[in-house]
């Protein structure tokens, strides 16, 4: 990959951070944890974030590809269309297309362009009905990746993540560790020289020896304090990310 000096992160909670927040409570993720890497490789990189939770694909398109495109900047990761993947009607092959789109719009716009194909929701209760139409996306963003020359992060192939402990307590959003190894994961895809973490093993997971009746507790849980609330949104018609902006939306210095 070129010499960066600019880095945009669009998407949504993903590249937000949620799961992995700093000491004081803000979002880091695996964007950030990237961005200080490139700065490690790249003297005075400037970084801006603006991914914010909730959106769908459209939105990201809408809102934060032209400013991108206006800030023109070396690099852009674009990780999108997981929330829409979670409505009933999503169609990957026009999700897709309009994905397609802002890869168009950033290339021409002279950055090179970083795109993630979503992580096997095969493992996780309930979203593993969603399993097939994420396949199909992914086939297809793969397909754009290689048309358009993007660097691509393959999430599906990371194993690791099918554990639950890479996750938060929502099974939606990536813990912390999540976070740092899906950062290594793209760090190795840019060519930037940090260890391969990311494929280390985890020690044997000792929650996972209480049985049958502990996991459906922790499923109904789940389902009380997490499922329930996303539903009782999309019936209101709220989002997560509703009133919210991006939490660095200008290109800065680390």
């Amino acid at each position: 990959m070129r010499a960066v000096g600019t880095f945009v992160a669009l998407g949504d909670s993903f590249t937000e951070g949620l799961g992995d927040p700093y000491e004081d409570g803000s979002l880091q993720g695996w964007a950030d944890r990237f961005a200080r890497e490139l700065a490690a490789a790249s003297a005075g990189l400037r970084y801006a974030n603006l991914a914010i939770r909730g959106k769908l694909l459209r939105q990201v398109i809408g809102e934060q590809v032209p400013a991108a495109v206006r800030l023109a900047p070396d690099l852009v990761s674009l990780a999108a269309g997981g929330n829409d993947l979670l409505r009933r009607r999503a169609d990957p092959g026009e999700l897709a297309a309009t994905f397609e789109q802002a890869v168009v719009s950033l290339r021409a716009a002279g950055s090179q362009v970083m795109v993630f194909t979503g992580f096997d929701p095969g493992h996780f209760p309930v979203l593993r009905l969603i399993r097939g139409r994420a396949a199909a996306f992914n086939e297809r963003l793969r397909d754009i990746g290689r048309r358009h020359d993007c660097l691509h992060v393959d999430l599906w192939s990371m194993d690791i993540l099918a554990d639950r402990r890479m996750w938060s307590a929502d099974r939606l959003h990536l813990a912390a560790d999540g976070h740092r190894r899906v950062a290594l994961r793209a760090c190795e895809v840019a060519g930037l020289p940090v260890p391969a973490g990311w494929r280390d093993p985890l020690p044997a997971d000792g929650a996972a020896a209480g049985g049958w009746s502990a996991m459906r507790q922790q499923d109904l849980r789940w389902a009380r304090e997490y499922a329930g609330p996303w539903v009782q949104r999309r019936l209101r018609g709220v989002s997560s990310g509703d009133g919210m902006t991006a939490k660095r939306p200008e290109l800065l210095p680390l």
